[in-house]
Formats: structure tokens, sequence, C-alpha cells
């Protein structure tokens, strides 16, 4: 059963031991886009009797070197869920400390992004970040907007669910002003009134620390996504867990419902 949804749980990450590398995986198709779910920050800091913010402020490590190495191989679009629209139920203290860390990462990351020819964006409910949060994004993306290579985009107060309500009261809107003709909605209209509507649907989607759902994330574009859990925890998830990810999506035969 599992086979035929087209994921895979990674027990035991790496598990044979084998070592992956670029030169080895670039020998077939590189997934064009990869969106990743980073889960378990929080357990990894209680693991180690740290606060929570530890696990946050380690994860943003791993976003660093994660979008170094897809960058590398060609990936072409990278989103990660950073703060979903049900983060705001977490502890004040937390979530105060998650709107800083745009702020914090990108001030010493960006200098590098620019240089890599990397273009940062963000999706989700800008308006309602903290003006601090919204400034440095903004910031991310306008000094990056001339870049031309991978994208880098960030779900930051992001729900699926939200997205496609939002999307249907505009088609309404678009429909009684004249604008679109209800016959002319379509899947592929219906997407372009989506936050990734300049962006292809994910071919790939990671989720680590071993949970086994999509959390209201990207419920339309990940229709035909082939799914990878591993039970490592985002700040563990390495470069190999990464590489071992798309080796197991090269594995893949891709029909869409076809034969």
């Amino acid at each position: 059963m599992l086979h035929k949804l087209n994921f895979w749980k990674n027990r035991k990450p790496n598990s044979s031991e084998q070592v992956y590398t670029i030169d080895t995986i670039k020998k077939n198709p590189i997934p064009e886009h990869i969106a990743i779910i980073m889960d378990g920050n929080g357990r990894w800091a209680q693991k180690r009797a740290l606060p929570r913010i530890a696990g946050h402020h380690e994860g943003t490590k791993v976003v660093r070197k994660i979008t170094k190495l897809a960058n590398s191989l060609g990936v072409k679009v990278l989103t990660l869920y950073a703060f979903s629209t049900e983060n705001w139920k977490r502890p004040k203290s937390e979530v105060d400390y998650l709107m800083k860390l745009p702020e914090e990462f990108l001030q010493t990351f960006l200098p590098e992004l620019i240089k890599e020819n990397v273009q940062v964006r963000v999706m989700g409910m800008k308006d309602s970040l903290p003006e601090h949060t919204f400034r440095a994004v903004q910031n991310a993306i306008n000094k990056t907007s001339d870049n031309d290579g991978m994208i880098l985009n960030f779900a930051l107060n992001y729900g699926s669910r939200n997205e496609i309500v939002q999307a249907v009261n505009s088609i309404i809107a678009d429909q009684k002003s004249g604008i679109l003709k209800e016959e002319e909605v379509t899947e592929d209209i219906f997407s372009t009134y989506l936050m990734t509507q300049e962006l292809s649907d994910p071919d790939l989607l990671i989720r680590t620390s071993g949970v086994v759902r999509l959390s209201n994330f990207m419920l339309w574009q990940l229709s035909y996504a082939e799914f990878w859990f591993t039970e490592t925890l985002w700040p563990d998830f390495s470069e190999q867990h990464f590489l071992e990810a798309i080796d197991e999506f090269q594995k893949r035969a891709r029909r869409f419902g076809g034969v």
C-alpha cells in the first residue's frame, strides 16, 4: 500500500551505510522543485535538555547547508516550510523567537545568497507578520530580485487551506467583475490564483522527524509529488540525507496516473 502511495518511510536513515555523492546523483534527473517540511527542532532541543528555541537556532544551520547543496545540484526551486498559520498557537516566547529568526538568518546568509545567484521568495500572509520580520524578508526579496538562479522560497505564515480559500474568493471576484468567465475556470487557471503561480509544482516532498502528514502544506501543489519521510530530526538532517532522498526519487517511475 505504501509503495502505491508513492512515498518512502526511512526508518533508519542511510542504514545501509551507502555514501551518496553529488557527482553520482547528478548523473540522473534532479527534481526541479523540492519542498521540505522542516520538523523536529523542538524535540531535538528537549532531548538535550535545552529550550525549544535552541533547536530552531540549530535548524537554521541546516537550512544554510541544504540550500547550498540544492543550488550546487541544479535544483530550480527549494521551498521550505518555515512557519505555518497554525504555529501562532505556540507559546509566545517561542513565536517571538521564530519571528526574529528570518532577520538573524538573512543578515548573515544574504551576502552568500546574492553571490550564489539565489533568488529569495516568500509565500504566505506577509502582511500579518511583525514589522521587523516583514522588513527582513522584503529586504532579501529586493536584494536578490535580479538573481536568476535557484529560487529559495520560504513558506512563512503559510497555510494551504487559507491559500485555497483566498484563491476561490479571488476567482469569484474576477467573475463578478467580468475578468473571468465561469466556464474558463480550469485546473491550470486555478493554479494561477495560488501563491505558487510562478512556480512549478514540487516534484519531491521531504519531511523530517518521523511524522507522516502534510500539516496543511501545499495541498493542491503536492498532488503528484513523491514523498520521502525520515525519522531524523531537522537539526540532524545532513547532506547525505538530502542526497539519499533524491536518489530514492530518481528510482521512481512517475506516470501521473498513466500506465
